[in-house]
């Protein structure tokens, strides 16, 4: 089984082990990303993602807001 995950490693160098991961021995192999730059989304495609998305995030929305309008 492979499984590629691309992760970015925080300062404190420890990262999360997918649950898909089997237990037992494993090899990791660490690649750093060349230019070391993250790939920055342009506004329009920013855009289509949440054109996409739309549905899924209103309904979120409003579950914390029905939480907001509970507290007295």
């Amino acid at each position: 089984m492979t499984i590629t995950q691309t992760v970015e490693i925080p300062a404190d160098r420890r990262i999360t082990v997918p649950c898909e991961v089997p237990t037992g021995p494993v090899i990791l192999t660490f690649t750093p990303v060349k230019g070391g730059k993250k790939p920055v989304m342009t506004e329009d495609e920013e855009r289509e993602l949440f054109r996409l998305h739309a549905d899924e995030l209103n309904r979120e929305a409003l579950d914390v807001l029905s939480y907001q309008e509970l507290e007295p």
